[in-house]
C-alpha cells in the first residue's frame, strides 16, 4: 500500500517539468521546491515529468537532478526517479562491485522480491549492465549461499494465496529431518523448499513446524545455518510469513546506536513507499511504540529529511 499522497487538485506533467526547470536556473538549486513535486507524485507521473523534460530541454532530469543536488538527497532523489526494477538493479550493481561485494544487501533485494519481480529484473540487469545478474553473484558469493542466490533468482514460484495443507506438513517434516533430527545439516533441502515454494506455502510450513515441533521455524535455520546463508533462508521466511515486520526491522537497525545508516534508510524508503510502506509504518509502531516518522524525524536532517519524511506520510 502506497504512502505517497499526491495533490487533488494536480498540475500537468509539463507544468512540473515547467516549475522543475524553474527551481533549478539561478543561483543554487530550490530544494524545497523540487521535494514538493517530485515527493508527491506516483512512478507514472514521475514517468511522464521526466519525459516532458526531455521534450523541453533536450536533457535528462535525472542528469540535472545529479548536477543541482549533493549528499543523500541527490542518490534518494536519483533512486525515487527510477521505476523499480532498474532501482533493483542500480542497487545491486553497487553493492556487487563494493571491493568485497555488500553480500547483505544483494541478499536483501532478491529474496525480498517476488518470483515476477525478479523475471523483470534478470534482462533489465543484463540491458543495462552486459553482464548476467547470475555471473556477477557467481564471481562474488560462495557455497549454500551463493547457490540459494541463484536458485531463489532463477526458479518459478507459485505466487497465489492457496496452499496445500498436506505438502506443507510434508515440508515441514522434511526440514526436521534435514536439519534438528540429524548431526550437521543437509542444507540442499532447505535450499530446495525455501526455492521453491511460494511464500503462502512457507508460511504454511512455518506453522506446520512449530505445530509438529514446538520451535519456530526461524530459530530452526538460526541454530542449523549461519552467514550469509542463514540471512537469506531468514529474509526469505520473513517475507513470507510477514514483509512490513522484516522491513521494520531492517530500518530499525539503520537507526538504532550511534550514527545512522542512510544507505539503507534510503534503499528501503524509496523502495517500498509504493509497495507496502503502510504496512511497514503499522509494524515499527506495534514493535517499537514510536512511529517510523518520528524516528526517522530524530535521526536525520534537512532536505534528506523532508523528502524521507514525504514519502513516509503523515503518522
Amino acid at each position: 500500500m502506497s504512502t505517497v499522497s499526491v495533490p487533488p487538485n494536480l498540475s500537468s506533467p509539463r507544468d512540473d517539468a515547467h516549475h522543475l526547470h524553474k527551481a533549478f536556473k539561478g543561483f543554487g538549486c530550490d530544494t524545497a521546491k523540487v521535494i514538493e513535486i517530485l515527493a508527491h507524485r506516483d512512478l507514472t507521473q514521475r514517468g511522464l515529468i521526466q519525459q516532458e523534460y526531455r521534450m523541453m530541454h533536450s536533457q535528462e532530469l535525472s542528469k540535472r537532478l545529479s548536477s543541482e543536488l549533493s549528499g543523500d538527497i541527490k542518490k534518494a532523489l536519483i533512486l525515487w526517479m527510477q521505476d523499480p526494477a532498474t532501482r533493483d538493479a542500480t542497487l545491486l550493481k553497487k553493492a556487487l562491485s563494493e571491493e568485497k561485494g555488500n553480500l547483505r544487501i544483494v541478499t536483501e533485494i532478491i529474496c525480498s522480491r517476488t518470483p515476477s519481480q525478479l523475471q523483470h529484473l534478470r534482462p533489465l540487469y543484463y540491458n543495462m549492465f552486459r553482464v548476467y545478474l547470475e555471473n556477477a553473484i557467481e564471481n562474488r558469493a560462495h557455497g549454500d549461499h551463493k547457490k540459494m542466490l541463484l536458485e531463489y533468482l532463477t526458479k518459478s514460484r507459485y505466487e497465489g494465496p492457496e496452499v496445500d495443507q498436506m505438502m506443507a506438513g510434508n515440508d515441514a517434516r522434511a526440514l526436521y529431518k534435514a536439519g534438528e533430527k540429524r548431526l550437521g545439516t543437509d542444507e540442499k533441502t532447505f535450499r530446495r523448499i525455501f526455492s521453491e515454494r511460494s511464500r503462502a506455502h512457507l508460511a504454511a510450513i512455518s506453522e506446520a513446524y512449530e505445530r509438529l515441533y514446538e520451535k519456530s521455524l526461524e530459530k530452526v535455520v538460526k541454530s542449523e545455518t549461519s552467514g550469509h546463508f542463514e540471512y537469506a533462508l531468514v529474509t526469505i521466511l520473513n517475507c513470507a510469513e510477514n514483509p512490513g515486520k522484516y522491513f521494520a526491522k531492517v530500518l530499525r537497525k539503520a537507526m538504532k546506536g550511534i550514527g545512522t545508516d542512510e544507505s539503507t534508510l534510503t534503499r528501503v524508503i524509496v523502495t517500498r513507499a509504493e509497495i507496502d510502506l503502510q504496512y511497514i509504518k503499522a509494524e515499527y509502531m506495534k514493535k517499537h511504540g514510536k512511529s517510523l516518522y518520528d524516528a526517522v524525524q530524530s535521526e536525520t536532517s534537512s532536505h534528506y529529511k523532508n523528502f524521507l519524511l514525504a514519502l513516509i506520510g503523515p503518522n
